[in-house]
């Protein structure tokens, strides 16, 4: 199992990251997970219809990456998820390889809190960009 960072151990800009390429499979499993049959994730033949010009990935898909980060790297594991802002900037389609980065933004030590910004990228370019509020785990 990986390192968990307790509150006392974290640092303002400290930060994490995980890539992955999103595949055919990961799309349908997603689908098939989350019930969002949107024919834009689906369909290539609607999808080219509509303003992406092409299938598209579900952007919790993309959105998930950042939660394997904090869950797994920053704050680690034992951190429970209290919040999560997303904005969705540009489409991620098939074949993408998503970079999710958390950076610790600010500490609340007297509540046990850590802010985070979260982004994810394509190619060096923002496809989603947001904010987590974690409880990092307590050390023994």
């Amino acid at each position: 199992m990986s390192q968990a960072f307790s509150i006392q151990e974290l640092k303002i800009g400290q930060s994490a990251s995980t890539s992955k390429t999103v595949t055919e499979a990961d799309v349908i499993l997603y689908a098939g997970i989350s019930t969002d049959f949107n024919p834009a994730h689906l369909d290539e033949e609607y999808a080219k219809t509509t303003q992406f010009g092409g299938r598209i990935a579900h952007g919790m898909l993309s959105a998930g990456f950042i939660s394997a980060v904090l869950g797994t790297q920053l704050p680690g594991p034992g951190t429970i998820y209290l919040g999560q802002t997303l904005k969705f900037k540009a489409p991620v389609r098939i074949g993408d390889t998503v970079t999710a980065t958390v950076t610790v933004k600010e500490l609340i030590v007297e509540k046990n809190r850590v802010i985070l910004d979260t982004v994810c990228t394509v190619g060096g370019k923002v496809v989603i960009e947001g904010e987590a509020t974690m409880m990092p785990p307590k050390k023994a």
